[in-house]
């Protein structure tokens, strides 16, 4: 199946679209730890935010990583942790480890 012909502000405002789907879903997930995104999915709701802090630089729009962070996680990081981070298990740390090396 071919991708469908689109113009490059049409593609912009669907990826828009889906990144904003995307960050919606995770702030109502908070039952899913960042250690679990990582491990299943090798990203989290961290490397989401630094994405976005470096999209944003690249413009030359000048974005700390914090107000980053909470543009992804809908309030202040340390909130979120806060109110939904639990320790992760051993078992979590271990894959964590096994999947990113050096990390």
């Amino acid at each position: 199946m071919a991708v469908p012909a689109m113009d490059e502000a049409t593609r912009t405002e669907l990826e828009a679209a889906a990144f904003r789907k995307l960050v919606e879903h995770l702030r109502a997930r908070t039952d899913v730890q960042n250690i679990d995104l990582m491990n299943l999915a090798g990203f989290c709701r961290n490397c989401l935010s630094r994405w976005y802090r470096e999209g944003a630089e690249a413009r030359g729009i000048p974005l700390a990583d914090p107000e980053a962070r909470e543009i992804v996680y809908g309030m202040p990081y340390k909130e979120w942790q806060a109110k939904h981070q639990t320790e992760a298990s051993a078992e979590q740390k271990a894959r964590f480890a096994a999947a990113n090396p050096g990390h």
